[in-house]
């Protein structure tokens, strides 16, 4: 429980930190455009690190272990999805061959959705006290 919670917290640190990067200096070094695809990265980096503190919680009202799974999905989803939309953001600069990148997205997406469907199978297949 205590890892998931610090994963979540990690996440949602950096994606504040991130954040604020793009909102104070980033501008000068990239495109806004690019600076636009930079900010969707942080943002579904916040929205899932405060889905994994959700996992956290939950785990510890009822350690479900399916929550952990959850959890790495949505990690996975953070890595590739915001990653990807980082690293691409820098792609005038940056003298890396991001053609592998580009694809990284949409499976970083796929993983954020199948954290959201492990959730709701969980909700389903466990009984909640009312």
């Amino acid at each position: 429980m205590k890892a998931i919670l610090l994963t979540g917290a990690v996440f949602c640190l950096f994606a504040v930190v991130f954040g604020a990067f793009a909102a104070h200096g980033l501008k000068q070094f990239i495109t806004p455009n690019s600076v636009e695809t930079f900010q969707i990265g942080v943002r579904y980096q916040f929205y899932h690190g405060l889905a994994i503190l959700f996992c956290g919680l939950w785990y510890k009202i009822e350690p479900i272990s399916n929550l952990k799974i959850t959890t790495l999905l949505f990690s996975i989803g953070i890595l590739l999805f915001s990653g990807s939309l980082y690293l691409l953001s820098f792609k005038s600069i940056i003298l890396l061959p991001l053609g592998l990148v580009g694809p990284a997205t949409p499976i970083g997406g796929a993983f954020f959705i199948a954290g959201w469907a492990s959730i709701i199978f969980t909700v389903l297949k466990t009984k909640l006290v009312n």
